[in-house]
């Protein structure tokens, strides 16, 4: 008895064990009322669970060289002190770059008062009120009025009253040191906002007022008067109020705001994504169920066409899952639409690493080996292209993480980890369970399925045909991508306000733009979405105030809610659109660089052409099939890209292979020869990452639904270059490089 071998087994349960107690349980469950039942270990970002994710810039412009220096650092403790007293649990705040914060605000569900709070530069002055009618007539005929200006005060029943105030503010909110929600006496119990003044803010109040009885003081909050009451008498108790046509929970977000203190500089929303509570259960219960019906078909898959071996590559597809997981939920990760597609690219990396390895032991127990003797060559003769395989998409996915922005370095991570643990699991765990099953249970003979014989096609011969079917069917994408133009684009690339509604009864979209005509929004993108009660309006601004008040007034019996808000600046538009492009350049040419450096350049070359080709017809179908790219595509771009070169990998570490065994024939003829003998497999990883993504595609809900149908059109496009684009290609480049010698 090995017990070398059973401490290995041991100690492969027990990382099992810790990983899934590092996870249990998964996910936060909450009941009707929102209220947390159940906390989960795992992250889910915003896109899955709801909330807020906004990036605001810090406007310095106007301020002094001194002030500018440490005004980013005083907005976000000052925005994390309003954020505190909001009551928003697990929010995230952080810098980016000179003048940006990003806010993260999960499970909030008052988008326009969270807004408020956020980006109120809330700079409180007292001002003294001119009482004089002829200069308040002056300043009203544009004609200058020396230390005073015009504003308005807004009153509910007398409408805009102008009042003259002065230029200079008596006294600031910088003396406040609390502020709070208070009811009149009189009336119908109106509430106000209560201030209390520091000791030389009560001081510098009571001769302000006790020089200025019988005038006015104006109020004023962010530039507008929010009220102008006659001074009666002199004010010593250091208390103020500010009053107006407050409700409740405006008078509650005034305090808030007021006690945190103004910010240092104006901010500007320049990108923001807003998913409501239903939206994002619903991406949780679609997203759960497609990822257990594709596990499900992929498990069966395994078991019915390796039998045995099938449940050895289960267990450890479960062990890698329950590793990036436990990884997710250790170092406080978050899984994002974007880490779901890494999971997907593990998946099939994992399994293609089982299959490379059960098709080289079925290759050595043909020559006649024993099944412990066929164990350690099957692993030895695959561990090269597996190796090489998972570290070109590592390679890629540390160039996506340095110059991706948040959901593509999402995307990054979780494959990064998922990767790591294959080769772990498929590498070493399997191995030692396959030896360890030799050793206790005397394990002879592994039955398995076999779909496709020993294949002799001749690939490399319809090259040429292949080459023009690909060059047209590029061409033809290609030309609708371009006559397309910026509507190729959703919100994240090209800015404006994407609004998701769903009503209760079916809605037509003729009914909602002729809506919209009436508040000058006619030329408004609008669309069905998913079924007839929810669209999706697109417009330039963010008008959904406009939106709802309209919605409201011409569809009373046909209630709605807001699914989803994203906002993107055509700035950040722009920007995001050329980090895109350039992550996922470079993650090409990493990849190019990992080939050249453990093949050679012929190889690197013929690799990125067929993954330019697999990307390329993705876009081409997304472009005729009229969706709209975003960075969630571009996390299905980078997976086709990582999935399509590891196809590749394979077959060019068994031309290598071959080219040290066979002796005979030309270079064409080894070419083929090694494209045959990975066919099997090629078909069968690539039909097995399939399912999973068959089954994002019909269960995965709309959400899903642009991104698992580029991931399906890619995988499709990627098993034709591996065998027709990137095989011949080294073929083209070897001829040519002979005929220059």
């Amino acid at each position: 008895m090995n017990k070398n071998l059973q401490w290995k087994v041991v100690g492969i349960i027990a990382i099992g064990i810790v990983a899934l107690w590092s996870i249990w349980p998964p996910f936060t469950v909450k009941d009707k009322e929102g209220n947390v039942v159940q906390k989960g270990k795992i992250n889910l970002g915003l896109d899955l669970q709801g909330g807020m994710h906004v990036v605001l810039r810090v406007d310095t412009e106007k301020l002094s060289p001194e002030a500018k220096k440490d005004a980013l650092e005083r907005a976000v403790e000052i925005i994390r002190n309003r954020i505190d007293q909001f009551g928003v649990s697990e929010m995230a705040i952080q810098k980016q770059g000179k003048d940006r914060i990003i806010v993260q605000l999960p499970g909030v569900t008052e988008r326009e008062r969270a807004l408020e709070i956020i980006g109120k530069t809330a700079h409180l002055e007292f001002k003294l009120v001119s009482d004089n009618p002829e200069d308040l007539k002056k300043a009203l005929n544009n004609e200058p009025v020396e230390g005073y200006e015009v504003k308005y005060l807004e009153r509910e029943r007398a409408g805009r009253e102008p009042v003259l105030v002065a230029k200079d503010a008596s006294l600031t909110g910088e003396y406040i040191v609390n502020a709070k929600t208070e009811f009149s006496s009189r009336g119908f119990g109106e509430p106000y906002v209560s201030l209390t003044l520091n000791p030389k803010g009560a001081d510098i109040f009571a001769n302000l007022t006790a020089a200025n009885v019988g005038k006015r003081l104006a109020i004023v909050l962010d530039g507008t008067v929010q009220s102008a009451p006659v001074i009666r008498e002199a004010i010593p108790s250091g208390q103020a109020q500010i009053s107006g046509t407050f409700t409740v929970d405006e008078a509650n977000d005034l305090s808030v705001v007021l006690r945190a203190g103004a910010l240092p500089a104006p901010v500007i929303v320049e990108e923001e994504r807003t998913v409501g509570p239903l939206l994002g259960a619903d991406s949780i219960r679609s997203g759960l169920r497609a990822t257990i019906i594709g596990a499900l078909l992929v498990f069966l898959f395994m078991a019915a066409y390796y039998r045995l071996a099938g449940m050895v590559a289960n267990l450890m597809l479960i062990l890698n899952l329950s590793l990036i997981l436990a990884c997710l939920a250790m170092f406080k990760g978050t899984l994002t639409l974007p880490g779901i597609a890494g999971l997907i690219l593990t998946i099939g990396m994992a399994v293609d690493a089982n299959v490379l390895i059960y098709e080289r032991m079925r290759e050595e127990l043909k020559l006649g080996k024993s099944l412990r003797a066929a164990i350690p060559a099957g692993f030895h003769r695959a561990s090269s292209a597996i190796m090489d395989s998972n570290l070109t998409t590592i390679v890629a996915a540390a160039l996506i993480f340095k110059f991706g922005t948040g959901p593509i370095r999402g995307f990054a991570v979780t494959l990064t980890i998922g990767l790591i643990a294959n080769l772990f699991t498929a590498v070493t765990c399997s191995r030692v369970i396959f030896e360890f099953l030799c050793d206790q249970f005397d394990l002879s003979k592994l039955r398995m399925m076999q779909f496709f014989r020993e294949t002799h096609i001749d690939f490399i011969g319809k090259r040429k045909i292949c080459y023009t079917l690909s060059a047209i069917v590029i061409i033809i994408g290609l030309s609708a991508f371009f006559m397309r133009g910026e509507k190729n684009f959703g919100v994240d690339f090209s800015g404006g306000t994407l609004q998701q509604y769903m009503f209760e009864k079916p809605v037509k979209v003729d009914s909602i733009r002729s809506a919209l005509k009436e508040v000058g929004l006619g030329g408004a993108s609008i669309q069905q979405y998913g079924n007839p009660k929810e669209v999706i309006i697109r417009t330039p601004q963010d008008v959904s105030r406009k939106l709802k008040d309209i919605f409201n007034e011409k569809f009373q019996d046909n209630k709605f809610d807001l699914m989803r808000v994203e906002t993107v600046g055509p700035a950040v538009g722009k920007n995001l659109r050329q980090n895109a492009a350039t992550s996922l350049l470079l993650a090409i040419a990493g990849i190019m660089i990992y080939v050249m450096f453990r093949f050679n350049m012929k190889y690197a070359i013929a690799g990125v052409v067929a993954l330019f080709h697999d990307v390329l017809i993705a876009v081409g179908a997304l472009a005729l099939t009229q969706r709209q790219f975003d960075l969630t595509i571009v996390a299905a771009l980078l997976t086709i890209a990582g999935y399509s070169i590891n196809d590749t990998i394979v077959i060019y570490d068994r031309i290598r292979e071959n080219l040290r065994l066979v002796k005979k024939g030309t270079f064409a003829d080894v070419v083929n020869l090694s494209v045959n003998q990975t066919f099997s497999r090629t078909i069968l990883t690539s039909a097995v990452t399939l399912l999973v993504v068959v089954a994002l595609l019909l269960f995965g809900g709309e959400v899903l639904n642009d991104f698992a149908f580029c991931l399906f059109v890619g995988f499709i496009s990627g098993v034709y270059s591996t065998i027709y684009i990137a095989s011949p290609l080294v073929i083209t480049w070897h001829k040519k490089h002979l005929s220059k010698h």
